[in-house]
């Protein structure tokens, strides 16, 4: 997990056998509710595989980003505004954003 005061970067918040290895769903969903009640959105570059937006209050937007692929400058364009107008809107918005491994994209 990487960190800064409004940006953590993770590996992709999994269940079942992937939560061995992976950030386990329940746990991710615990800390953000617990240090950012109402002011976090989740960014979901995988495009691999997605999950139940449910878990995190329907914050979540998914940008279909390929594994060890260059994103297209349209989804660069799009994540980059997406997060410009989610963190002015609060200063205490912060965004939680990741791939499958938590490094790639």
């Amino acid at each position: 997990v990487f960190s800064t005061d409004r940006i953590i970067a993770m590996s992709f918040p999994s269940s079942g056998r992937q939560s061995f290895y992976r950030n386990p769903m329940k746990e991710v969903a615990r800390f953000l509710d617990t240090k950012h009640p109402d002011h976090y959105k989740v960014y979901n570059l995988c495009s691999e595989k997605g999950y139940d937006p449910k878990y995190f209050h329907y914050r979540v937007e998914r940008i279909f980003i390929d594994d060890h692929n260059v994103p297209a400058l349209q989804d660069m364009l799009k994540f980059t505004a997406s997060v410009r107008e989610w963190m002015s809107q609060d200063e205490k918005n912060i965004i939680a954003i990741h791939c499958k491994g938590g490094k790639g994209r």
